[in-house]
């Protein structure tokens, strides 16, 4: 435990407290707005279903591309969660696939292109980051503004492969350093569940598009919780593989520190719990051998551990009563109908979350720089100056990316020579967690402690993150499980974690508790 995290915890608790009504205040004009509704059911459909009805010629690839397309026309101007579309060329992609089908006649080609290509004819969407060729790949960064990505990175031409047509890149925060998607080129994206909330970060525009209706699944990215986060403030599922099973290639920002392929994963957004499994074989490529996906998941020998927060701290942010109530329900629905064994974790360390967490990530030698100068890398821009001139909208950088490097530049005042002492507190934790789990065991915890919060609050509400980044530093598996609303209507939700390649057990939880709750539910929607 460290006494300067400490104070910085309980000064944001404070800020927070002040604060809140005014956001609350400012957050009204945004209050009543809903979506448009979804008038088509084919939009309601996994994208196994859809691209089964398509290998079937029951529905075209282009009618199927058509409707999406036009979702996302109607969504987009209350959510700004698009940076740049190719429907034109989604169009014909989808033609190619329509008259790839009319050709054939035989079952057995049928059954062999299901195996092939899962997703043929099938629109999905990808988070700015993960590059497109031809598209943007700015990432919200103003001195990056205009830059197209070359190629297709290697997650997306997996999903090319097996037949999937990208429909748009979406929005993320300033080079996906923040929590909430807000940036000076694009702007906001905001929650379709309540406007005036965040949509969360960093994949929080592929989250709100999916959850919207506009999108049947998404690439994304997580480091800290970039998946997760999103998918639990737009109530989706959303999974981040085990360490250096997707591949990275092509993602922007990136570092050459070994470290940063193991915390930053590749993974799939999606609004219903089949589509995972496919969805992580493709981006996963050769690797997903590794994982044993299509090995089934008996239920009865499961072992569940749970923890319903972090520890007992009064400078944490408390998980919500909702959140904890819908955990509670979880592991008695699990117990009930499949007498699995349920048991409180006792992992205590999971209190030092935040310095162990921190330490070792900012431990990295090549943490993508914005500040730096490119025509003369020794030179960088003062963060404290920067952070003065975005509050004041006259800076080049969003408040929010600064933030994290006001965070990088204090080391959240861990000190330095502790650094070597967290990487072994890590280690050891990892260690521990394995073999409790074993490759029989999930583990229950809190995504973030309380629903999506108001714009820009993600200022006094940081600490959240200690509930997902933690299992970036450790490599193991976390799936983002929603489990209906809260009291207020927004998404609510747990993350299932397992051992290191033990990822299929995630998916099969995920799964069973979606029969269970229902999964995703629809936004508030006009009339």
């Amino acid at each position: 435990m460290e006494i300067g995290v400490r104070i910085v915890g309980f000064l944001l608790l404070i800020i927070d407290f002040i604060t809140t009504p005014f956001y609350w205040i400012a957050s009204r004009r945004h209050s009543k707005k809903k979506l448009p509704p979804i008038r088509d059911p084919l939009l309601l459909l996994s994208g196994t279903k859809l691209a089964d009805l398509i290998r079937r010629k029951q529905v075209s690839s282009q009618h199927i591309i058509e409707i999406f397309i036009k979702r996302v026309k109607e969504v987009n101007p209350f959510l700004n969660a698009v940076v740049e579309d190719r429907f034109r060329e989604a169009i014909e992609e989808s033609k190619n696939v329509d008259r790839y089908l009319d050709g054939i006649s035989n079952d057995d080609d049928l059954k062999k292109l299901e195996v092939e290509k899962p997703f043929f004819g099938v629109p999905i969407s990808v988070k700015e980051s993960c590059s497109v060729s031809g598209m943007s790949q700015s990432v919200g960064s103003l001195p990056r503004a205009g830059t197209k990505a070359i190629n297709d990175c290697q997650a997306v031409a997996n999903m090319k492969a097996l037949g999937a047509i990208p429909l748009l890149i979406s929005n993320t925060p300033e080079l996906c350093l923040s929590w909430e998607s807000t940036n000076l080129i694009t702007g906001r994206t905001n929650n379709p569940y309540s406007m005036n909330r965040t949509c969360g970060g960093s994949s929080g525009g592929e989250a709100a598009l999916i959850a919207s209706g506009a999108s049947v699944c998404g690439v994304a990215s997580d480091i800290a919780g970039s998946i997760r986060i999103p998918a639990m403030f737009n109530g989706i599922f959303g999974h981040k593989p085990s360490s250096g099973i997707s591949p990275i290639d092509g993602h922007y920002p990136t570092s050459t520190d070994e470290n940063f392929s193991k915390f930053l994963t590749i993974g799939p957004l999606t609004r219903y719990s089949e589509d995972l499994k496919p969805m992580l074989k493709a981006l996963a490529g050769n690797n997903a051998e590794i994982l044993k996906l299509d090995e089934p998941v008996d239920l009865k020998d499961l072992k569940v551990l749970y923890m319903m927060e972090a520890g007992k701290s009064f400078v944490m942010i408390p998980v919500n009563r909702d959140i904890q109530g819908v955990m509670l329900k979880a592991l008695n629905y699990l117990e009930n109908q499949h007498n699995v064994k349920v048991e409180k974790a006792k992992f205590k360390e999971m209190e030092d979350s935040v310095e162990i967490s921190v330490s070792v990530f900012f431990g990295m030698q090549d943490i993508p720089n914005m500040l730096r100068d490119e025509n003369n890398p020794k030179h960088q821009k003062n963060v404290y100056i920067e952070f003065i001139k975005s509050i004041l909208g006259l800076g080049s950088f969003s408040p929010h990316s600064l933030g994290f490097y006001l965070l990088h530049a204090t080391n959240l005042f861990i000190p330095k020579t502790s650094y070597k002492s967290y990487c072994n507190q890590a280690k050891q934790l990892e260690e521990k967690i394995q073999r409790a789990l074993g490759t029989n065991g999930v583990f229950l915890y809190p995504t973030f402690p309380i629903p999506a919060f108001y714009h820009n609050q993600v200022f006094t509400k940081p600490a959240g993150v200690l509930y997902t980044m933690i299992f970036n530093i450790l490599g193991l598996p976390s799936t983002h499980v929603p489990l209906g609303l809260d009291s207020n209507g927004l998404p609510i939700g747990i993350q299932v974690v397992a051992a290191r390649n033990q990822d299929r057990l995630c998916l099969a939880v995920a799964k069973e508790l979606e029969k269970g709750f229902g999964g995703w539910v629809k936004p508030p929607m006009s009339a």
